[in-house]
């Protein structure tokens, strides 16, 4: 049985849309005669999502692979376990989100999901089918909570994973919205003095035979260069962009790129912290859903965004499975905070090692926060004096010609 999303109308001609579960095609356009419905078309969800990303085109393919927004997917989480806790079969609870869900994507792929359920199919194997929806920690997670009949507390843990995850993007953008509307303003501002302003006020004097003074010579000469040449430094400096991006493609190029961003004073610790802390939390989950060590071990390492500190989670999975402890491991590649290590070696002395690695994600997410709102707070005063700076300089670039003219007539 599949699931089938129609368009059809009734015999008042009144459009109706939804999505019906079928043996096939016919037996869905079947069923929807007998309600009294005309069906205009009918598609298979489940087939659907399984050929879009073999078909030819880009777009496609992204369509096929889009996951669901992280929001949605921790609600999702939050109501799916509620329902398996309250007793309710994994077909059932898909049956009550499906009729809770709100966006079309989320309902259209929960429908096809339960379809391969009802079918015999496991929730990993549906899951699996639908890949591009759900990140692979989702998925390992769910396999093994399905192993250990624990289904229920595992999305548990998965939407506080992604709760943590979405509120840590939250804060950030919060935080880093203001400088950004500050400098935005700060730039058409400066723009808009040496454009507009600064030709029409100098030029006067320009056209006199009196020297002008250095600092105005080279404000009139950053203005014309501006006018005459301002959509070619765009264009090149948004083809130097696409350039490097498309170098950064390149495993060697970005993993020298990474290395150097991570030796940075105030920016390599930041995000040094912040891929430990995707570390940590995803390893947590995953151990502590009965996840084999080297099977968390890999699946937390794609998690990491920086290339050299996922090369240190390989090698350390590597000297995991020739006997060496977590702890030394990660210690040996220098990649992640010595408070990770100490408490992951905790962990391992004491049997608690999920435990401890959640504690480690949660500390250092709040050092994250800690960080970025200290950042965030100098950042913005700095800005202000640039402007205040930049300014400054057109003014007195303005007023010296001025003031010369002023002292000459005396």
């Amino acid at each position: 049985m599949s699931a089938f999303r129609y368009r059809a109308f009734d015999l008042q001609g009144t459009p109706s849309t939804g999505v019906i579960e079928a043996d096939s095609g016919r037996a869905a356009r079947s069923a929807l005669r007998e309600r009294g419905l005309h069906p205009v078309e009918v598609i298979d969800l489940g087939q659907q999502a399984r050929t879009a990303a073999e078909r030819p085109g880009w777009l496609a393919r992204v369509q096929a692979r889009r996951r669901l927004p992280v929001n949605a997917l921790a609600l999702l989480s939050r109501q799916w376990a509620t329902l398996l806790a309250a007793g309710l079969t994994v077909e059932h609870s898909l049956s009550a989100l499906i009729e809770q869900a709100e966006s079309e994507r989320v309902h259209d792929t929960l429908a096809a999901i339960r379809s391969d359920v009802v079918s015999g199919h496991s929730l990993r194997i549906a899951l699996d089918r639908h890949s591009g929806a759900f990140p692979p920690i989702y998925r390992a997670a769910i396999a093994a909570g399905e192993q250990s009949g624990e289904l229920a507390a595992v999305m548990n843990q998965l939407a506080d994973h992604l709760e943590r995850g979405a509120d840590l993007q939250r804060k950030t953008m919060q935080a880093l919205i203001y400088p950004a509307l500050v400098a935005v303003v700060a730039l058409l501002v400066v723009t808009g003095l040496m454009v507009f302003v600064v030709p029409q006020v100098v030029g006067v004097f320009a056209q006199s035979k009196q020297a002008l003074p250095l600092l105005t010579r080279l404000m009139i000469g950053v203005s014309n260069f501006i006018r005459d040449w301002g959509w070619l430094a765009l264009a090149a400096g948004a083809a130097a962009l696409l350039g490097a991006l498309a170098l950064l493609r390149d495993e060697r190029i970005r993993h020298a790129f990474d290395r150097r961003l991570l030796a940075l004073p105030v920016l390599g610790r930041h995000l040094r912290s912040l891929d430990a802390t995707r570390f940590a939390s995803t390893l947590a989950i995953l151990v502590g859903s009965g996840v084999p060590l080297l099977a968390a071990l890999d699946a937390a390492g794609r998690v990491v965004q920086r290339l050299p500190i996922r090369a240190a989670v390989r090698e350390a999975a590597e000297q995991v499975r020739e006997g060496r402890p977590l702890a030394r491991a990660l210690a040996a590649g220098r990649a992640f905070p010595p408070m990770l290590i100490h408490m992951v070696a905790n962990g391992e002395a004491t049997g608690r090692i999920d435990e401890l690695l959640d504690r480690a994600a949660r500390l250092q997410q709040q050092e994250l926060e800690t960080r970025t709102a200290t950042l965030t707070s100098l950042l913005e005063p700095l800005l202000l004096l640039v402007m205040g700076a930049v300014v400054l300089l057109i003014v007195l670039a303005v007023m010296q010609p001025i003031i010369e003219i002023n002292t000459l007539m005396r």
